[in-house]
């Protein structure tokens, strides 16, 4: 099957995850994706190993998910000749892929003016915390901050006195690495039809602050904060969450009014339906905190497995809160190739799919993750370096060649 960008030479000059995982999603595109570490490689390689005292043989999850189908360099970059060497590597790339902030691009040659130099039609892609303009440029930021602090997404989920929900282990960066992705697409296309260099400005706090794109819509009407409801205080009770009889919870969201005598049949409760106090849309919202409660005791009636077939049946929306093992064992999950396999000498583990499928195209890991500058020879010598002028720069701690795992 074809690989959508195949051809396409990727320089990423990135730690941690939001910038990598975007460059992982081009990389099951088929691209060629140069990851230039530093000598001691990426900072999150072994976190997980490490969290959960794991061997250091074991596959590194976490990493091979954000980094798989890679090569990988090992280069000094605070030595001039470390710099050099991936400026070499731009001159025949098509996209140079950085979380490094402005300042840092500048002091290794490596922003938009210093890199155009090398390449006149490069995509020069930056992902931060803030961007690259305005006060804040500068300011270094993880998806905790910039993505869920500092957007209004955690105080948006605050209900009641109760603190803001933890946010999942990357997932702003995972959102992110997303809309890095798109922008590094429609830069190439741009670079192609003008024949120019393209700069593409991507960082966690904007994105986050689309994901909140509905209610910030609402916020700049009026400026007014948008409520926060707990379960007996929603618009409705079909966009809503209730308690099955075996303990677990069913989602609903069938928007009203048609929905309401279905679903009052359903649940057997027909006698809602003559209750003046559930008559309309607005009635129902008046008394939500009289209808949960009562929601609450008849789904208390059968477990979740049966009320969804009832749901079913009736041609109900629902959908089951589930676990992350729940849906790692998930028959559609599976059907849609959500836990793709990888091959790895350490052992076949599963990892994530990328949440972008072309029918009848090569779009998925295209190898495991590598080593720390594993490909480093191989990718200098296709540079034009020559093996001795290699071998001085390992002597010399401007780069270091890793191992293969697969030798």
């Amino acid at each position: 099957m074809n690989k959508p960008l195949d051809g396409v030479t990727i320089v990423e000059v990135a730690t941690w995850v939001a910038a990598p995982s975007g460059a992982a999603i081009l990389a099951d595109l088929g691209a060629d994706v140069i990851k230039v570490e530093a000598i001691g490689g990426d900072a999150s390689r072994g976190m997980l190993r490490q969290a959960r005292q794991a061997s250091p043989h074991a596959v590194d999850h976490p990493f091979q998910a954000d980094n798989r189908g890679k090569r990988s360099i090992a280069v000094a970059l605070d030595k001039p000749e470390g710099a050099a060497v991936v400026h070499r590597l731009l001159e025949s790339a098509d996209v140079f892929l950085t979380n490094l902030l402005p300042r840092r691009q500048k002091r290794f040659g490596l922003d938009p003016a210093a890199a155009f130099v090398h390449n006149s039609t490069l995509v020069h892609a930056t992902l931060t915390g803030y961007g690259t303009t305005g006060p804040e440029a500068e300011r270094p930021g993880y998806d905790v901050t910039a993505f869920f602090g500092r957007s209004g997404l955690y105080e948006s989920q605050i209900e009641g006195d109760n603190p803001p929900p933890m946010a999942r282990t990357a997932q702003g960066d995972h959102t992110t690495g997303l809309a890095l992705a798109c922008s590094v697409l429609a830069s190439l296309r741009l670079a192609e039809s003008t024949g120019e260099g393209q700069i593409a400005d991507v960082s966690l706090f904007a994105t986050a602050v689309w994901t909140l794109a509905s209610d910030y819509a609402a916020v700049l009407v009026d400026e007014r904060q948008p409520s926060k409801r707990a379960r007996h205080e929603l618009i409705s009770p079909l966009a809503n969450r209730f308690p099955c009889g075996d303990g677990r919870w069913i989602v609903l969201n069938m928007p009203e009014p048609h929905w309401w005598p279905k679903f009052c049949t359903a649940v057997d409760r027909e006698e809602f339906l003559d209750d003046v106090r559930f008559e309309s849309v607005a009635d129902r919202f008046h008394h939500m905190a009289e209808l949960v409660p009562m929601i609450d005791e008849a789904f208390s009636h059968r477990s979740l497995a049966e009320w969804g077939e009832l749901f079913d049946e009736a041609g109900l929306i629902w959908g089951p809160m589930q676990s992350l093992t729940e849906t790692m064992r998930d028959p559609q999950a599976h059907a849609l190739g959500l836990f793709p396999t990888i091959e790895h000498p350490h052992g076949t583990f599963r990892s994530i799919a990328t949440p972008i499928r072309i029918v009848g195209a090569d779009v998925g890991p295209q190898g495991r993750a590598p080593e720390t500058g594993e490909h480093t020879l191989a990718t200098l010598i296709g540079a034009g370096y020559s093996e001795e002028e290699i071998s001085s720069m390992v002597a010399a701690g401007v780069v270091a060649q890793g191992t293969d795992l697969a030798d």
